[in-house]
């Protein structure tokens, strides 16, 4: 007979051993570098004011919070260079 009709007669049944599970092996942790920083010469500087005219507005403010300034870009661009160049000295 099936196991279904065993189980309506209330027949005992054999154990079913349960699955062995096997622990998964520990991760190995994760270590990052720090980045290198390198120090900006004059040149690159000078070269950053030039170069202000060729970032875009998101360009703009976002450089404006590497300086601490938050700029508002319903300015014109035109504006918010000025203002960069004057936080900038």
């Amino acid at each position: 007979m099936s196991r279904f009709g065993d189980l309506l007669k209330g027949k005992p049944q054999d154990p079913v051993p349960a699955p062995k599970v096997e622990a998964a092996p520990a991760p190995e942790p994760v270590v990052e570098e720090a980045p290198v920083v390198e120090e900006a010469s004059a040149v690159e500087e000078d070269a950053v004011h030039v170069a202000l005219e060729e970032l875009s507005k998101d360009e703009l403010e976002a450089y404006g919070r590497t300086l601490g300034v938050e700029l508002d870009k319903r300015h014109s661009k035109k504006k918010l260079i000025e203002e960069l160049k004057e936080i900038e000295g």
